[in-house]
Parts: structure tokens; C-alpha cells; sequence
């Protein structure tokens, strides 16, 4: 898969480069999840077909991010995340359109002419509620009578789990109330955060359970705080263990910015200053304050014995 970063306007020599018959999926697709997956494979089914490139086209930073909308908690799927999910989707060429300001500001008739007809896109692929331009003023509707009979445009219905529309938004609250069975059913895969191992308090090694202190690489979408048994890639290695995401309040009192502290299981290497992939694969508990250090290292115990039947990881 091959990346290409685009700003508006976007200059004729670069379009010239990349302009060619092709099927282009629009949207912004953090999460990745299942709704966004339908449209994807339904775009590189049609290029298939046609025996042209699939692509994707979508923005970064986040238009929430820009705008600075209060209600936005930060990426489901970071920049980095969505380029090797698509390359594993099937999708041949992924546009990043840089967002900013100016690009808020442009109207769909500007942004079709400009961003979209030089490249030649023989089909649209865009999800029902799509949205584009000034304020949101342009739709699928819009998008296919600006297409000027050279771009068709099609649209793909809500993708639907027992009933419920699965939605970026949905996995958020589902994250943020730690319903994680719920959000990774909607993603159709484990949540992940990925970061470097740092030096944290060296607590752990001292009650008997040595932790990696993850230094998120992102703004993700922190999810509730607690207790997870997770999947957790290293290398070449896969590994499993169990991950608190909290102020960790027997130790400390008014600590705001949580950690990620990960306990692998039997595992001793030195790992400072690695990178880790740490997938969410089921929430144990919520966080809480012990009334000793005992009550702590016993409940943490207890914890891994959770995670390891939850992981089906046997020593």
C-alpha cells in the first residue's frame, strides 16, 4: 500500500502524479471498526471488478481535533494504526488530506473540484451518514451531483450488531464505561494501545509483580480505568499478562494523568525503551484504593490468575 499525503489546494503536478481510473472509499474512519470495514471492502470489491486501485481518502488530524470540539477524547485508530490496517484490508493507495483550518472553511463544490475530480475517481464509496464541506453541507447526494456524471457514488447502509448501529461514537462510550467485550465486538478485533516501555516508580518489583510502564506514542482514546488481561506483542514475541490504567490511589493521592503499567507473565528480559503493542482483551475490574499493601498484592494475585483463565495462557 502506497501513502500519500495531500493538502488543499492540492497542486496540479500532484494530482497529474496520481491521477488514474480508480475506486476511492471517503471518510474519516477512526476505529477502523465494522462499519467502516463495509465500506472499505465494498470500495476494493468495486476496484477489483474494474480492475483498477483501490484507495482510501481521509484526513488527519481529526477535524474534532482541529475545531477543538470538546466531546473529543483523542484516536481510536492513530495515523500509524490505520496505514497497517488497511494494508491488510486490501486497499492499494491511502490519501491522508491534511486538516486544518482553511480546509474546514472550503465547500463541497470546491473540495469535489479541487481534492477529487483531477485524480479521476471512476466511483465513490462513502457510508450513510457521510458528511463533507463547509459545516457538513455536502452528502452522498451532493457528492454524486458534483461528480458531474464522471464519478459515480455509492452508498453503503449502517452495518448493524443486534440490532445497533456500530458507530465510532458508540465505541468510545463503550471504552470510556469499560463495556470492553462490547467496543472490541464493534471493532471486529481487540482495542490496542502501542507505546515505549519507560521508567516508571519500580513499585511493582517490589511486591512481586515487576510491570513495563507504557508511554503511550498517541493520543488514544484512554479507556476506563482498571484492570485488563491483554495480549501483548513485542518483537517477534507474543506475549500475555495483565494491565492497570489508573492513578494507581493506594499509592497516591490527586494524580490526574493515568498509567499503563503491563505484568507479563514469566517473563524477566529488559525491555526499557522497547516498543510494545498491547491489546485489550477483556476488562477484569475497576480501579480502587486498598487499605494495604497486603490487600493490594493479593488482589493483584488474584487478578493474573483472572487474566491467564481469561487469555487461556497456561505457564
Amino acid at each position: 500500500m502506497r501513502t500519500v499525503t495531500l493538502s488543499y489546494p492540492m497542486l496540479p503536478e500532484t494530482a497529474a502524479e496520481w491521477a488514474q481510473p480508480q475506486v476511492v472509499a471517503l471518510g474519516q474512519f477512526d476505529g477502523l471498526h465494522l462499519g467502516h470495514a463495509s465500506v472499505i471492502t465494498s470500495a476494493v470489491a468495486l476496484a477489483r471488478q474494474a480492475g483498477v486501485p483501490a484507495a482510501v481518502m481521509t484526513f488527519y488530524p481529526h477535524p474534532k481535533d482541529v475545531m477543538g470540539k470538546g466531546d473529543y477524547e483523542g484516536y481510536l485508530t492513530p495515523s500509524r494504526d490505520k496505514q497497517e490496517l488497511l494494508a491488510g484490508m486490501g486497499v492499494d493507495i491511502l490519501y491522508i488530506i491534511a486538516f486544518n483550518e482553511e480546509l474546514s472553511r472550503v465547500s463541497p463544490v470546491d473540495f469535489v473540484s479541487v481534492m477529487l475530480l483531477p485524480l479521476q475517481i471512476v466511483t465513490a464509496v462513502v457510508g450513510f451518514d457521510f458528511r463533507f464541506g463547509y459545516k457538513g453541507e455536502g452528502d452522498a447526494d451532493t457528492l454524486r451531483e458534483l461528480g458531474q456524471g464522471v464519478m459515480n457514488v455509492e452508498t453503503v447502509s449502517p452495518f448493524l450488531l443486534e440490532g445497533e448501529k456500530v458507530s465510532s461514537s458508540g465505541i468510545r462510550k463503550c471504552l470510556l464505561n469499560g463495556e470492553l467485550d462490547k467496543a472490541n465486538a464493534w471493532f471486529g478485533r481487540c482495542y490496542h494501545l502501542r507505546g515505549i516501555v519507560g521508567h516508571g516508580e519500580k513499585r511493582g518489583r517490589t511486591i512481586g509483580f515487576p510491570t513495563a510502564n507504557l508511554q503511550l506514542e498517541d493520543r488514544y482514546v484512554i479507556p476506563a480505568k482498571g484492570v485488563y488481561a491483554v495480549k501483548v506483542f513485542y518483537k517477534e514475541d507474543v506475549l500475555y499478562g495483565v494491565m492497570n490504567v489508573g492513578v494507581k490511589p493506594t499509592f497516591h493521592d490527586g494524580m490526574i494523568a493515568p498509567s499503563f503499567e503491563v505484568h507479563l507473565f514469566d517473563f524477566a528480559g529488559d525491555i526499557y525503551g522497547q516498543e510494545l503493542k498491547v491489546e485489550l482483551v477483556s476488562f477484569i475490574r475497576s480501579e480502587r484504593k486498598f487499605e494495604s499493601i497486603q490487600a493490594l498484592i493479593a488482589q493483584i494475585g488474584a487478578d493474573a490468575e483472572t487474566a491467564k483463565g481469561l487469555l487461556g495462557y497456561h505457564s
